[in-house]
């Protein structure tokens, strides 16, 4: 039944092409009933190329090697040496699970699509082939013709760390920012006309019973509240969906995470793919006194950013994080690092460029609402003291295999790596680096998503720039590069 499922992904991609036909096809009907078979041909089409692909799809083992052979007329062969793959990533969906198979991913660095995808394995051959993989570029990587085959947990989250996680997480809120980023896009005016019918019906409703403004202003916050909560019990459905049964495990040198409750999702990489991590907490998680621990890998999350092995620990204690550091880092010293503070001037830094932004928004308001728009420099304060609390909390250390940076006051997050995962050192100054003596060093890694927090060395004397940069040059270039 492989075919069955590479027509349903070809169906996901076509949905639209189809519905368009099946819409516009009726309408322009001219009597002889044809028109309205126009996507019963579509999907026939689509059948044909699913039974084709089913056909002509053939994967096998040659030495330390994975050759997938597929195509008839167009054939293709391709050789992927168990060396070169990063991750591994096994999904299930519903249907996967109904059928016991799943879908198989096979992921290298710097490309833009898996080296190789197996849309449907029996559950038992995928696992066979993670295990083959895993065994064989082991071996290939330190030269041993044997791999260890344990399994040793490193971290579990029970059902109620799964709730904190939900309750913690933004999952809801970005959800609902895309169902209405689709909807403008399908119909600009259709959320507009909405909220005016709602809204009008609402208004409505509250002059019929000649509500005073203190009754406005509860019936405001209550759906504010409403709204908020609703939020916060979607994202904690969402997080029991996704992370249920989240379990992280290492197998010899390979790390696996394996996690969802409907649809299940296994990822796979190797220790040594780690190229960077991200320690972070907000305001929420301090109050359940809990971090999140997520990692860059080298390999490409061009449109499966989803599938790689990222989050290592999604929620944890700070000394579960700590822990997982250690185990994984045993030679970086991370519970050792001497942090530097930032200079006293980093204050002014942080706050003059936010303050002129509020001060063109503060004109721009008076020039259209007059006396009232001064009412926006009342954030002055708060930014100020924003600023001055990021600053004394900011800072960086520098050890023998470990660079680190540590940023942020409302929301916090520590960024390291090991001195031989950085790929390119940049100093960097701005003309007003130049008038007050500072400097700018970035540090880049492979793997860095689009999203992930920079690591960089910021708004320190340019001499002490200048020395970092110094020492990081002479050490990349004497050691080799790890990745």
């Amino acid at each position: 039944m492989s075919w069955l499922f590479v027509l349903l992904a070809q169906l996901k991609q076509f949905v639209v092409p189809l519905v368009a036909l099946f819409v516009f096809g009726r309408g322009s009907s001219d009597g002889n009933g044809w028109s309205e078979l126009w996507p019963l041909i579509g999907i026939g089409v689509l059948v044909l190329l699913s039974l084709w692909q089913y056909f002509t799809y053939r994967y096998g083992v040659v030495g330390d090697a994975l050759v997938v052979r597929q195509g008839l007329l167009e054939r293709s062969l391709r050789v992927i040496p168990f060396a070169r793959i990063h991750n591994v990533a096994l999904q299930q969906s519903m249907l996967h699970r109904v059928f016991n198979v799943a879908e198989v991913r096979l992921e290298s660095a710097g490309g833009q699509k898996p080296e190789a995808e197996m849309r449907v394995l029996k559950l038992a051959d995928a696992l066979a082939l993670e295990t083959l993989v895993r065994q064989r570029g082991h071996a290939a990587a330190m030269g041993d013709s044997t791999a260890a085959d344990d399994s040793a947990p490193l971290l579990e989250l029970p059902p109620l760390e799964v709730l904190k996680l939900g309750l913690i997480s933004n999952r809801g809120l970005i959800v609902v920012g895309a169902v209405f980023a689709g909807l403008s896009q399908f119909s600009p005016r259709l959320i507009p006309n909405l909220f005016q019918q709602w809204g009008g019906a609402m208004f409505g409703w509250a002059d019929q019973r000649e509500f005073e403004l203190a009754e406005y202003a509860i019936a405001a916050t209550s759906l504010v509240a409403l709204f908020v909560v609703a939020l916060r019990l979607f994202s904690v459905l969402l997080a029991l969906l996704q992370y249920y049964g989240f379990r992280l495990s290492e197998h010899g040198r390979r790390l696996t995470v394996e996690r969802g409750l409907l649809a299940r999702w296994r990822t796979s990489a190797s220790r040594r793919r780690i190229q960077s991590w991200t320690l972070s907490e907000g305001v929420i998680h301090r109050l359940f006194k809990r971090r999140s621990l997520e990692v860059d890998t080298a390999v490409s999350e061009n449109q499966n950013q989803q599938r790689a092995l990222r989050e290592l620990a999604p929620i944890g204690t700070p000394a579960a994080c700590e822990a997982l550091i250690g185990y994984l880092l045993p030679h970086a010293g991370w519970a050792r690092l001497e942090w530097q503070p930032l200079p006293r001037a980093a204050f002014w830094r942080l706050f003059v460029p936010g303050a002129l932004w509020l001060g063109v928004f503060t004109l721009a308001l008076s020039w259209r609402f007059g006396a009232w728009g001064l009412l926006l420099l009342l954030w002055l304060p708060w930014s100020a003291y924003k600023a001055r609390q990021h600053a004394r909390r900011a800072g960086y250390a520098l050890g023998e295999e470990l660079v680190a940076v540590r940023e942020g006051w409302w929301r916090r997050h520590w960024r390291f790596a090991e001195i031989d995962k950085l790929q390119a050192l940049n100093l960097t100054r701005s003309p007003l680096d130049r008038r007050c003596g500072t400097a700018t060093l970035w540090l880049d890694t492979a793997g860095a998503g689009a999203m992930s927090p920079p690591l960089r060395i910021r708004l320190v004397p340019h001499e002490q720039a200048r020395a970092i940069y110094e020492r990081l040059s002479g050490e990349l270039a004497r050691r080799p590069l790890r990745w």
